[in-house]
């Protein structure tokens, strides 16, 4: 592809023009468009807007399983026979314990999630006082998910000082009968609308490799686009055994790097998160997504673990990439070189010898007479 297309790109998202649905295509499926010249257009539109800087976010499953919903892709949905450890909503002792520990490891987000439908009255009571107690003690963003939401709830949590409220669009309306349905698109709609309303910014993403098409994917990042979201988490499809959801293909680096490159594009102001199965997916290449998006999820995520917070770290400063924090990139790195859990399971801080069997894979030992 021609120097101008890369260029093109780059300068219609510097000036928050939407592109084409021909090139959203080329870019997730031509060959001739080179994933090099894509990835460096996406990072002069994510540097002009974000810098070179990494949002960290950790994410605390507030309360695990009993969701009536049958969110196909879901451990935790009612039609899941996925082997996970359920309990109910955590204390708020547990809450405001965690949200110290994501402080002090570098997060500039913390993400509460809960299971369920939506929340009643008296648990929308409880976590506004939740959101309180948090941000009266760390200067931390909150973001919440907890479901459906009416406007009169999403007050509620605005006015105690609720900064996001995340409800994913997973996919596109088209595509959203496949994976769900206890609940609909629109209803997806009416929660960010309600929340829209009341003031709180939106946190709402996708997962791909749920065997939508191309044009189901383009379709949801025009949503995102047209409801200013901003916050766009990109999950890529973890296959937990016991979800009912069976993809029949496989997603490659590639590919979630292009994704990646769309989004940028088309929500050129949006944080755009590498979510849920970046390890799994992105494999070697995982750097790269950097380029494109300047945010993560550090410590895993709902029911499924990442990589050590040590390798996440180490890889945003070894691409030259800080993270916005109060503590330095180096701090937060210092500690967990210096963390008992760390000293217990890392081993690439230091070489390995190797052993005469690893030295020698094909000495034949002739037996002494």
């Amino acid at each position: 592809m021609d120097h101008k297309f890369y260029t093109q790109l780059t300068n219609q998202a510097i000036q928050n023009i939407s592109l084409s649905r021909e090139d959203c295509q080329l870019i997730l499926t031509s060959s001739e468009v080179e994933l090099l010249p894509l990835l460096h257009a996406a990072y002069e539109t994510r540097k002009k807007n974000f810098g070179k800087t990494v949002r960290v976010h950790i994410i605390n499953n507030g309360q695990n399983g009993f969701c009536p919903e049958d969110c196909h892709y879901c451990a935790q949905a009612k039609s899941s026979k996925a082997d996970i450890h359920e309990y109910p909503i955590k204390s708020d002792e547990e809450f405001l314990n965690e949200a110290k520990l994501a402080y002090e490891r570098g997060a500039y987000r913390y993400c509460m999630v809960f299971a369920g439908r939506g929340p009643s009255d008296r648990r929308v009571e409880r976590l506004a006082q939740l959101i309180q107690k948090i941000k009266s003690r760390y200067p931390l963003e909150i973001c919440i998910s907890t479901g459906l939401l009416d406007q009169q709830k999403a007050c509620k949590l605005k006015e105690a000082g609720l900064d996001r409220l995340n409800h994913n669009l997973n996919t596109s309306e088209k595509h959203y009968p496949n994976i769900c349905t206890t609940h609909t698109y629109q209803d997806r709609i009416n929660t960010l609308k309600a929340a829209r309303q009341s003031g709180i910014q939106l946190c709402s993403g996708v997962i791909i490799g749920m065997n939508e098409t191309i044009i189901d994917l383009i379709n949801v990042a025009l949503t995102l686009r047209d409801m200013n979201v901003e916050s766009i988490p990109v999950n890529f499809f973890i296959p937990i055994e016991g979800t009912t959801l069976n993809p029949s293909h496989q997603l490659t680096p590639d590919f979630c790097l292009r994704v990646l490159c769309l989004f940028r594009f088309l929500n050129p102001k949006s944080e755009i998160r590498i979510a849920a199965g970046r390890e799994l997916h992105l494999r070697s290449m995982e750097v790269m997504a950097l380029y494109p998006a300047n945010s993560l999820f550090l410590d895993g995520y709902l029911n499924t673990k990442g990589e050590e917070r040590i390798r996440t770290l180490e890889m945003i400063r070894d691409a030259g990439f800080s993270i916005e924090s109060d503590y330095s990139t180096q701090e937060i790195i210092d500690k967990e070189l210096f963390s008992a859990t760390h000293s217990r399971h890392n081993s690439k801080t230091k070489p390995t010898i190797k052993n005469l069997e690893e030295l020698r894979p094909a000495a034949i030992v002739h037996p002494q007479n």
